[in-house]
């Protein structure tokens, strides 16, 4: 992404309220996820062959791809909760081994325990460290997400008052949910609040939705016509609160 802003027509888009609250998408806003995805699948597969070498044919990727599309269509409330979902999915494959429940729920704990364990060894963006460091000096920051990254577990962790997942709440971005839940523990208004993210359907609209600000983090020649401003690179952000700031102080 490059570091080019058309900060002209960001001001025109300046939040009402003065901000007190920027909350984070964490996959592919802070971090690339696909190093640590592909690594905590590997993770988790070679616990399973280790002890269950049954289980090869079933672990193709696009056996796997099937079961998966099979389960959010017959069990749609777990599509809220991957990691529950992932479980039960590491269950059912148990089962058909012939593993009885208890043993087949067990093992598959341990499984996500084996996923888990890399989940957080993500691929951080060159400029998050920089920019989170100096936001939190001026703003409370919380983190947002529809996966199961933990925030804490990685090097950003510091920078954040708390963290919000899908499953925590019992609902995934683009409903509002979460987005209400981090105005209650922070204490503020829609107003004061901004969320940045990468994934218009999910965070964009979901800002939208709970009434909050949205910076939209895209690729170049991106358009949206409810993000308050568009940034293709973290290292924007700064520069473009302060441009907000000055608008406001003007009004």
């Amino acid at each position: 992404m490059t570091d080019s802003f058309p900060m002209a027509d960001a001001l025109k888009a300046a939040p009402v309220g003065p901000l007190q609250l920027i909350t984070f998408d964490l996959d592919d806003t802070l971090w690339d996820v696909r190093p640590a995805l592909i690594k905590a699948e590997q993770a988790q597969n070679d616990w399973l062959l280790q002890h269950y070498p049954r289980l090869a044919p079933l672990l193709v990727p696009e056996t796997l791809l099937q079961r998966k599309q099979t389960l959010a269509k017959t069990q749609p409330a777990l599509r809220h909760n991957i990691s529950l979902f992932r479980q039960t999915l590491l269950k059912q494959l148990m089962l058909e081994l012939g593993l009885g429940d208890e043993e087949a729920t067990q093992s598959a704990m341990a499984a996500f325990e084996a996923f888990l364990s890399k989940r957080n060894e993500v691929a951080i963006f060159e400029s998050a460290p920089t920019v989170l460091a100096l936001l939190a000096e001026r703003y409370t920051l919380a983190a947002l997400t529809n996966g199961n990254a933990d925030v804490f577990q990685t090097p950003l962790g510091h920078y954040f008052s708390f963290a919000l997942r899908a499953e925590d709440v019992g609902a995934a971005k683009p409903e509002p949910h979460m987005f209400h839940r981090a105005l209650e523990k922070a204490g503020v208004t829609p107003e004061a609040c901004l969320h940045v993210g990468d994934n218009h359907d999910h965070d964009i609209e979901g800002a939208a939705r709970a009434g909050v600000a949205s910076v939209w983090l895209a690729e170049p020649e991106s358009t949206s016509d409810i993000a308050n401003a568009i940034i293709h690179c973290l290292s924007e952000l700064p520069a473009l609160l302060d441009a907000w700031s000055i608008t406001a102080n003007d009004r």
